[in-house]
Order: structure tokens, then C-alpha cells, then sequence
């Protein structure tokens, strides 16, 4: 038998054999170790596992939806930190999908379930009150699809989650942050509390960088802030008034202006 035909958005980690990169236009957009989900090898990941383990409890059973699939990092680890969990994953790119479950099967019983559909029409068909969380990690090249940064998109969510409900969601921007600050708007008109997260040089704008979003009420800022100050690499949370001054006169993409970030001019590489 001839060796497994690979696709080439695979990219073997050379370094920790089994493990892959699913690199997208040049772009690191996500890690697989499937011997070991709990090894999150981007930052930005490392971030939304933050949230999720300061909202539930280790072992607790939830109902989770994610738009945007690629490696499924975020599923395997709940999959893996909080068994019988129910989970949803929004991924058009079926092609993909079936390529990393080829080199990196999804344990059995996980209770992830593959949708190959967008996010918008995928929420669409989810009841009301329906998951205890929702992490938006979806991207077209290096950036948030524009329909994904909408105040309209962040009410389907907030229409989705229980009244107790967590939204995580990365997005990518640099100088000036007013895509960032348009969504995070967007997100406080449907959420509160509000946490954004990221290094300080993304906040300074001197780098194209993650920004991670956490809003609903179970959130507690204090304790992000502690995370992040423990953090092995800088990381810097606003909330409260802080972020209201940071967003100022921003006002919320609709889907009649919807937008994305752009990379900066040379932008070539991988971002995460």
C-alpha cells in the first residue's frame, strides 16, 4: 500500500510528531495534537480556554456551538475536560473537515458533531435559549468574515445562548483598532460584561494580533485579569469603563457595513 495522500493545508509539527498545523494562504490557522487536546499550542487558544474554564467548571456537562471548525482545538479540549459535553461545529470547508479527521481522528463518543455550513446559516437553524456557549473562531485568510463582526450576528448569538450564556470570539486588527472596536460595540448591545483581551503590542497597534472577545454574565473580568497576569507571555484585558473609553464614539457594524480588518501591507506570515 502507498503512503496516505495528505492535503496540503496539513502541515506536519516536526517537532512533536503526530501533531499538525492547518495552514490556510500562508496562515497558522490552528494546531492538532490529538494524543494530547489539552496542549494548546497558540496563545489566542490558550485565551478562549481561559474563559471557558473560568465560566465551567472542570467536568461540567455543556451544550457548546463553534463557528469556524479547522483543527477543532477548542471541541477536543471540552471534549476531552468536560466529557458527555454536546457540541456543534460550523464548517463549511467539508474538504478540510474530512482531511484532519483523517490524520487526526476525533475521539469516539466525543459528542462533536460536524456541520458543513457558514455560520449565519447555521445558527439560523438552532433553537432559542439552546447552548450554555458559543466560540466564534472562523476566518477567510487571515481575517474575521465580514457578516461575523455584526450587531445583527451578535443578537442571532445572544438569541442562541441561555440567559446565562458565554460568548468567546477571536478576531484579528491592528492600527488603528477600529475594526476591534466597532465588533466589541456591536458585542456590548447585546452582552454585559464585556472583557477584550490582548498582548500590548496588539493594543498599541504596532502588530496585526489576536483579540479575544468574552462578554456574557457569567464572565468575571477580575479573574481574567488574574489569568492574564499569570500568563507565561504579556497579555492585557479591558472592561467596565476602561473599554466603554477604548470603544468611545465607535458605533456597531450592521449588515448594510459590514466589514473586515485588513492585514497590513506585507503581512505574509503567520499571525498566531
Amino acid at each position: 500500500m502507498g503512503e496516505m495522500s495528505v492535503d496540503p493545508r496539513l502541515v506536519p509539527d516536526r517537532e512533536r510528531p503526530g501533531s499538525w498545523y492547518v495552514r490556510i494562504s500562508g496562515t497558522d490557522q490552528s494546531y492538532i495534537d490529538p494524543y494530547d487536546p489539552m496542549y494548546l499550542e497558540f496563545d489566542y487558544v490558550q485565551r478562549i480556554a481561559t474563559t471557558i474554564n473560568s465560566v465551567f467548571e472542570p467536568g461540567e456537562r455543556i451544550t457548546a456551538i463553534h463557528v469556524g471548525g479547522g483543527g477543532m482545538t477548542i471541541p477536543r479540549y471540552i471534549a476531552y475536560t468536560r466529557p458527555t459535553s454536546g457540541q456543534i461545529v460550523f464548517e463549511p470547508d467539508a474538504t478540510l473537515t474530512q482531511a484532519v479527521r483523517d490524520v487526526a481522528p476525533l475521539p469516539k463518543n466525543s459528542g462533536i458533531k460536524v456541520r458543513a455550513v457558514d455560520g449565519r446559516a447555521g445558527m439560523a437553524e438552532i433553537r432559542d435559549d439552546y447552548a450554555d456557549l458559543v466560540v466564534v473562531d472562523a476566518f477567510s485568510g487571515a481575517c474575521v468574515p465580514p457578516e461575523l463582526g455584526t450587531t445583527e450576528w451578535f443578537g442571532e448569538i445572544r438569541r442562541v445562548l441561555h440567559p446565562g450564556g458565554t460568548l468567546v470570539m477571536n478576531i484579528t486588527d491592528y492600527a488603528p483598532l477600529e475594526y476591534s472596536r466597532r465588533v466589541s460595540a456591536g458585542v456590548r448591545e447585546h452582552f454585559s460584561p464585556v472583557v477584550v483581551g490582548a498582548d500590548p503590542a496588539t493594543w498599541k497597534g504596532r502588530r496585526f494580533g489576536n483579540m479575544v472577545v468574552s462578554a456574557g454574565t457569567r464572565v468575571d473580568p477580575e479573574v481574567l485579569v488574574r489569568e492574564a497576569a499569570r500568563g507565561v507571555f504579556p497579555y492585557r484585558v479591558q472592561y467596565g469603563l476602561e473599554l466603554d473609553r477604548w470603544i468611545g464614539d465607535s458605533r456597531p457594524f450592521t449588515a448594510e457595513d459590514s466589514q473586515s480588518s485588513v492585514p497590513p501591507p506585507g503581512f505574509l506570515t503567520a499571525f498566531f
